[in-house]
């Protein structure tokens, strides 16, 4: 298969570079802090209540993509429908964030709400543009240009949360009315940054119409058991669906409690905290290339593994960042910033190199309906991860509860061990082959 050309690759990646404005503005950098400690403000329990709220819309927006998402994608494979439901998630997501505007301290139902169908969206739609991926070029490709995507992005949310910092300011209640503008901020780069990709992404495939919605729900449904009966003979992919879970759950709690940790448990200063942005931004743009990189020349399974060892460093260095202060008689907050650099050069990579490995190991027919179980996995662990956070912290606190995230890594890096890149992507072309 041939390469896809440059302007389709570069339209595709323009949509993870517009849709990380909503990831860190919204849900790592500045709403979320500003949800646990001014919305819900209850500073007198640690912000307990705050994050716990918090982990409960994620993961309730989490559930509603699990619940849908496999189906879409059977739906969007029947019908060569994709750039369609793309474009309903993309507009549902500048909706909903646009009207963040509206939540006030005391007004947490309503932030709760904005954050489910915000959210939902947003995720549900980043399983719609993986989907395209394995029309963009060989197999072989795939980690290059998947890395592109990933190194894209965290250069639009660069963009989009730089300024955003410099024009809005710090998170705090003294500064709401400057700070409230975060929502239509992030909607206004979100609609327009992702313009390209509705230009130049091309929607391949043959489309087969049905009379009737209900039957295109039918049809999905009867394709998503077949799929799960025919998983048998897609034993790689199974393994990687399943540490994916594990990898995904820490992966969405390490975006989702990052900033709110920062500000919680190491107490940064603003300047410090806007350090850390930048400094995770590059590093994450350069893990991503560099491990897309690598993993067309050593194996995605290879960098897959790697990038899961640094994790359980990473989480584990950012626990003993107050101990390490003391140590070293430095200030926690400015050791914090060179653990967020090796965390950095895991966050995009590990999405990548997972995201890569899926296209690896997917027969093309079925690629929308193997990236929804790809995104189903990853919503079900996010559900897990951000619960199973949020109890920790209200018994145990915060800062001891991000151990949590080591362990859902160490068991990712355990089921990855069992992967055969090379026998999984046989099976893949084999089917392929068969199809044709």
């Amino acid at each position: 298969m041939q390469r896809a050309s440059s302007r389709e690759i570069f339209g595709w990646a323009m949509f993870d570079f517009a849709n990380q404005a909503y990831t860190l503005l919204i849900i790592t950098v500045i709403f979320g802090d500003l949800f646990t400690r001014v919305i819900v403000g209850d500073a007198h329990a640690d912000y307990r209540l705050g994050n716990l709220l918090w982990s409960i819309a994620l993961a309730v927006s989490y559930l509603l993509v699990v619940l849908s998402g496999p189906v879409a994608g059977a739906i969007m494979d029947f019908s060569a429908a994709r750039k369609r439901f793309l474009f309903a998630s993309y507009l549902l997501t500048v909706i909903s964030t646009a009207l963040l505007y509206c939540v006030a301290p005391g007004y947490i139902w309503l932030g709760m709400a904005l954050i489910v169908v915000s959210n939902f969206a947003y995720a549900i739609g980043e399983s719609f543009i993986a989907s395209f991926l394995p029309e963009l070029g060989p197999r072989e490709a795939l980690g290059w240009i998947s890395g592109f995507g990933w190194a894209l992005g965290y250069v639009g949310g660069l963009v989009a949360t730089a300024f955003a910092l410099v024009v809005l300011g710090e998170v705090s209640e003294e500064n709401f009315d400057r700070i409230r503008w975060v929502g239509p901020f992030a909607a206004v780069f979100f609609l327009v940054a992702a313009i390209p990709t509705f230009l130049w992404l091309q929607e391949r495939g043959r489309p087969r119409r049905l009379p009737r919605l209900h039957q295109y729900v039918g049809i999905g449904l009867r394709r998503v058991r077949s799929t799960l009966g025919d998983l048998v003979h897609y034993r790689d992919l199974a393994i990687l669906m399943v540490s994916v879970f594990f990898a995904m759950a820490g992966i969405y709690i390490i975006i989702a409690f990052t900033f709110i940790y920062g500000a919680q448990v190491i107490q940064w200063d603003e300047h410090v905290r806007v350090w850390m942005f930048v400094t995770v931004q590059l590093t994450a743009a350069a893990g991503a290339l560099t491990f897309g990189f690598m993993q067309d020349r050593v194996g995605a399974r290879r960098t897959y593994v790697m990038t899961l060892v640094l994790w359980i460093l990473a989480v584990t260095l950012i626990f003993a960042t107050p101990w390490l202060g003391r140590v070293l008689d430095l200030q926690a907050q400015y050791i914090f910033l060179v653990v967020g650099s090796v965390a950095g050069l895991c966050l995009g990579s590990t999405q990548s190199a997972g995201r890569a490995l899926v296209g690896v190991l997917s027969p093309r027919l079925k690629a929308a309906e193997f990236f929804g179980f790809w995104g189903l996995s990853s919503k079900l662990a996010a559900i897990v991860g951000l619960l199973g956070l949020g109890v920790l912290q209200m018994l145990f606190g915060l800062h001891l509860s991000i151990l949590f995230c080591a362990l859902l890594f160490a068991l990712a890096l355990v089921v990855a061990l069992g992967l055969n890149e090379t026998r999984g992507r046989a099976v893949a072309e084999a089917r392929d082959g068969r199809r044709g």
